[in-house]
Order: C-alpha cells, then structure tokens, then sequence
C-alpha cells in the first residue's frame, strides 16, 4: 500500500553545478524538496519507487544502481539511483529520474530500497493509473517520489513562450496535489497537458493510481513558482 509520496519538479537547473551562476534562484524549491524526502523518510517504507518523466511513452523499469549523469547539460557530474548493487548494465536514467537520483543523494537516502519507473508523454491516462495500482502492492509499505514539471508557458521567455491557459492549469495542479486529490489528477487533460509542455501529467496519474488503495492520505502543499516560466510543484502525501 503507498503510505507517503513526495512531488518535486525535475528541471536540471536544480542541481546546483548546472545552474552555475543562477543556482541561488532554486534555493526554496530544493529546501522545499529535501523537507519532501523527509516526509518519504518518516513514513519508514519497504520500498522506494521514483517516478519521473521520460521521452518514450514506457513504462521502463530502472533498477537500484542504475547511473545517470548530467553531462548532456554541459556538467561533468554523475549520480546512482541509490546504492550500487552491480547489477548487470541498462539504459541510463532519463534526466527526470536523474534530479531524482540527485535528490536521494544529496538527502543520503537509505531507508529503503530503491527502483526507478519512467513514463512519457504518449502513455494513456489509464495505462498510468494502471501502473500507478501495481507499484501500491510492491510491498507492504510502499512510498514514491514523484517527479515532473507542470507547465512550460507561463511567460513571454518561457521554453513554450506564453500561454494564458498555463496559469489556470498550474493553479489546479498545485490544488490537486496539495489536497492529494486523486480524482482531479485521473481526470488531467491530456491534450492540454501536451500543449503547455508539462512534463510531470503522466508521473501525476501515476501516483493518482497508486493512492486509489489508501484514501486517508492527505495531502501538503510545500511550494509553487515559476521563476523561468515553468511551473514547479513541490507536495507531500502522507
């Protein structure tokens, strides 16, 4: 059963070595991110499952140790989700799960084993909620952290340039995540959510589906912004 999740955005540029100069602009967004994992932490889990965005639809699987790195942003910089079990080699981390990855390191996880799930874009509303039910029975006490961006066109400079839907679609999303409403998350918008470029609606569903067994999770919302024009949510679940 899932007992407590955390939501993070996943943009590279929390990572302090890729953000470089401007690494002080995300200090709330990471401190908001490690009180996230702590909540993860607390909830004593059996099992870890990070879920991040990914360019195939998927669902891919990434064991514990799978490596990833940020050297396609320009920094020579490598992470492990969780401990290295030399297990037999596999396609790195996706750039989501890599920030995730990033974020158990920084925060020292080691209160559970960890595996890594990616899903993209394509991957229907059901198939995520689908998903989302399978990983709630993994162990008996399951917990995930969440990755993904909402949306991408919230100003004139953001990647997706400016859309007056983006508002709006973030505001709901901060709502629904910070109420751990189930029911708004299944209910996404799809086509929107391709529209406004928000990388996090598939992992959503995900965790919308994994919840279905716990109803008496609640729900926090710990910080929303969007300091490049891209909306970045951070929540708890517990």
């Amino acid at each position: 059963m899932l007992v407590a999740a955390a939501v993070c955005p996943c943009p590279p540029l929390l990572v302090p070595e890729v953000a470089a100069g401007a690494a002080a602009e995300l200090d709330a967004a990471r401190t908001a991110c490690t009180d996230a994992l702590g909540v993860l932490a607390a909830a004593r889990p059996d099992r870890l499952v990070v879920v991040g965005p990914a360019v195939a639809a998927g669902p891919e699987s990434y064991p514990e140790g799978t490596p990833g790195s940020f050297r396609g942003f320009g920094v020579d910089l490598d992470v492990r989700l969780g401990p290295d079990r030399g297990g037999p080699a596999g396609p790195e981390l996706p750039y989501g799960l890599a920030v995730g990855a990033w974020l158990l390191g920084r925060a020292g996880w080691a209160d559970a084993p960890v595996e890594g799930l990616g899903v993209g874009e394509p991957l229907t509303a059901e198939r995520c909620v689908e998903e989302g039910g399978a990983i709630a029975t993994r162990a008996e006490r399951v917990a995930m952290l969440v990755l993904g961006d909402a949306s991408a066109c919230r100003t004139l400079k953001a990647p997706g340039y400016l859309d007056e839907r983006a508002a709006p679609f973030d505001a709901e999303i901060a709502r629904a995540l910070g109420a751990a409403d189930t029911a708004a998350l299944r209910a996404l918008d799809t086509g929107l959510a391709r529209e406004l470029k928000a990388s996090g609606r598939a992992p959503w569903q995900v965790l919308a589906g994994a919840a279905a067994g716990n109803p008496d999770l609640e729900g926090a919302l710990l910080y929303e912004d969007a300091p490049y024009g891209v909306g970045y949510i951070v929540a708890t679940w517990s």
